[in-house]
């Protein structure tokens, strides 16, 4: 079968690359700081590494990445050429009219893929301390834990205890934990309705939200439609 829409129309030679699956997932990542393979790969926890050394290939080919060595590690470095940061306006007015039209399902609630783009905007000048550890209990989660560790040189996501003590416990459920990363349920409202709770020292508490990551660069998109309630 060939490859392609065989047109001469820029949208339709754009889709040829744009458009293929998991590529604006993969521009995004890149966009945001995933530079090694691996930070990639966990911003796009359900594409096999196979198909993502497939779709970097192709966009380096493409000329949208190009591929640096990573000075002293095993590896290569990724980034987004001139042709790959213009896509980037692309994929942010993708997610604009995602965010404003688009309902969620509850399979969209994945609080892995939250945690992941919360630590990949926190900014670490802005913590009070040197380190911040927030562990997360998720009541529809309970045999998942999670952690991050905000600290100097980049803030990591943890599925396993990063020994050391939580400064920081968030209590809430996938549904909530998503709803107010995308700007859709507010801090108030969570809390107010019993499914939002930060426990810890009361100017942590109050800081939090001050560090960046918690809200989605599309939280501030209006939906033209209600969030779907859980279980609909």
């Amino acid at each position: 079968m060939q490859k392609g829409y065989g047109q001469y129309c820029p949208i339709a030679k754009g889709a040829e690359i744009f458009a293929e699956r998991w590529t604006p997932l993969i521009i995004r990542n890149l966009h945001v700081g995933a530079h090694t393979f691996g930070e990639i790969a966990a911003g796009c926890p359900r594409m096999s590494t196979t198909l993502l050394v497939q779709r970097l290939q192709g966009l380096e080919r493409a000329g949208v990445v190009e591929r640096r060595p990573n000075a002293g590690r095993r590896g290569s470095l990724y980034y987004l050429t001139p042709a790959g940061q213009e896509l980037v306006d692309v994929a942010l007015q993708l997610g604009n009219w995602g965010a404003r039209w688009l309902e969620l399902a509850p399979e969209d609630y994945d609080p892995f893929v939250v945690l992941w783009a919360w630590k990949m905007h926190v900014s670490l000048d802005r913590l009070p301390q040197a380190r911040i550890v927030i562990g997360f209990d998720l009541c529809d989660r309970p045999k998942q834990k999670f952690w991050l560790l905000l600290q100097p040189p980049e803030p990591e996501l943890c599925i396993k205890h990063p020994g050391y003590d939580e400064d920081l416990v968030v209590t809430t459920d996938s549904r909530t934990l998503t709803l107010v990363h995308l700007g859709r349920l507010t801090l108030a409202d969570a809390e107010r309705d019993g499914v939002w709770r930060v426990d810890g020292l009361p100017a942590l508490v109050r800081g939090m939200p001050t560090w960046g990551g918690l809200y989605s660069r599309f939280a501030g998109v209006r939906p033209v439609r209600a969030p779907m309630i859980s279980g609909q």
